[in-house]
């Protein structure tokens, strides 16, 4: 499985803007393909392998800034829908409904991670029920971080009080990881 360079480079970025201190750390802590990948210039465009470009590394940045699995990989999927969704993609977020913004999710992940696939089960005013079915690399890391990327996005179109929970996972062995959102 593949992931977008726009995710990969988001992972460096985060940890200098938000835990600088820890950036030196991170990178000698990564094992050599994954390190290879961050010490040359990650290319916005390109593809590179999920496992040495996303999972490896935020698993490893999560444990050492936050002693946790996934608490890193939550705020490093929000800091990147900060980043992406900014610019032209900020008014357009801030134009659109909750509503506009889940249609567009399956485009959006597929974006992002390849193969992927995503679709919307039940969708309402204030809620929404997503579920990833295809995914070969599903990771307790990878669910958190889209997980953080999803609420940003709907705080950013203006959504309050977010909740989510994955009550199902690809990677705890069920057929697809569901992702419940509501919303004030």
């Amino acid at each position: 499985m593949k992931v977008k360079g726009t995710a990969v480079k988001t992972i460096p970025e985060f940890i200098t803007a938000c835990h600088k201190e820890h950036y030196s750390e991170w990178i000698n802590a990564l094992p050599p393909e994954s390190r290879k990948i961050f010490t040359n210039i990650v290319k916005a465009s390109d593809w590179y392998p999920i496992e040495d470009a996303i999972i490896i590394p935020t698993r490893i940045m999560s444990k050492l800034i936050y002693n946790d699995n996934t608490k890193g990989a939550w705020e490093c999927g929000s800091y990147s829908a900060k980043i992406t969704l900014n610019g032209i993609y900020k008014l357009y977020v801030k134009m659109s409904s909750p509503g506009h913004i889940i249609d567009r999710a399956g485009r959006i992940l597929q974006a992002y991670y390849d193969p992927s696939e995503l679709k919307v089960v039940s969708k309402g005013k204030n809620h929404v029920t997503l579920n990833i079915t295809k995914f070969s690399k599903s990771d307790a890391v990878t669910d958190a971080r889209i997980a953080g990327w999803m609420v940003q996005a709907l705080e950013l179109s203006g959504c309050t009080n977010v909740k989510l929970d994955i009550p199902q996972s690809i990677s705890k062995g069920n057929p697809f990881t569901a992702f419940v959102m509501t919303w004030d």
